[in-house]
């Protein structure tokens, strides 16, 4: 069990705010930290792993990371911590990135077959596609199989082929490992096939908890599918209103009423959802 009670004020572009988390993640829970950028997601990670301090309490089965007297040292903490950057040594081999945080070969060869990397372990970073090099920083982060392991949107930068690639081969480590993880991301597709529990941020507040189809199906009623997305811009093609919104990766064209184009605003957030198969729009 991780217990978490910590605050921290947090100055962002949009003013102060505080940082007030409690929660208690069950051990070899698969975990992802949602919500607006700014919400204090990357903040929690670097507190748990002990590059930013805090008010309060964490403590991680009978051993006490932090309180009021004591904050344990970022290294012997038992954490894995994959960043969105790579953060490779980049005048050592693949395998030799691993062997620097662990000297163990077996370990190493069974990390990088499994990540089907092992025949390009005499690579250095430089050679890599992107791809390649997250899955050296997640073998890496498991080389002294972490109690928890901290995945701050490590599939971003990616193509969706390559990221549908990743998770799975972030889950079969999960499970192999048996590593309670904590992931922040922004991608419904990435935390619905990942996670276990969901946790929702905004304005360093938890305001969501709770299972991945509970929290991301936001349907009600009559509703067949609600998506979220940015409108783009309305078009007026003969007598009709089209608002072009992103949706994820996506773009989608929906057929609106004068009226409703009326009440829409290009660049703000609105909602997609449909009524007897019938588009409705709402900011």
């Amino acid at each position: 069990m991780i217990h978490i009670a910590i605050d921290k004020l947090l100055h962002g572009s949009d003013g102060d705010l505080t940082l007030d988390i409690a929660l208690d993640i069950k051990e070899g829970e698969f975990v992802a930290l949602s919500g607006r950028s700014g919400s204090g997601k990357t903040t929690l990670l670097r507190i748990l792993a002990g590059l930013e301090s805090a008010n309060g309490e964490i403590k991680v089965a009978d051993t006490v990371w932090l309180n009021g007297q004591k904050e344990l040292a970022v290294q012997k903490r038992e954490i894995g911590f994959v960043f969105q950057d790579y953060a490779l040594f980049e005048n050592m081999t693949i395998e030799k990135n691993l062997l620097f945080v662990e000297d163990d070969k077996k370990l190493a060869k069974h990390l990088l077959e499994v990540t089907e990397l092992y025949t390009l372990k005499e690579r250095y970073p430089n050679m890599l596609s992107g791809g390649q090099k997250q899955r050296v920083s997640l073998c890496r982060a498991l080389m002294k199989r972490p109690k928890i392991l901290l995945l701050d949107e490590p599939l971003s930068a990616l193509d969706p082929k390559m990221r549908t690639k990743l998770q799975s081969e972030i889950l079969s480590l999960h499970k192999e490992f048996k590593t309670t993880t904590i992931m922040v991301s922004h991608d419904p597709s990435e935390i619905f096939r990942l996670a276990s529990r969901v946790i929702v941020l905004d304005n360093g507040k938890v305001i969501n908890d709770g299972l991945p189809k509970e929290v991301l199906l936001k349907t009600s009623g009559s509703q067949k599918f609600s998506f979220e997305g940015e409108l783009l811009d309305i078009v007026k093609v003969d007598v009709i209103y089209v608002a072009i919104i992103a949706i994820g990766q996506q773009l989608v064209e929906v057929v609106v009423s004068k009226e409703e184009a009326e009440h829409l605003s290009v660049g703000a957030m609105v909602s997609v959802s449909t009524k007897a198969f019938s588009p409705v729009i709402k900011q």
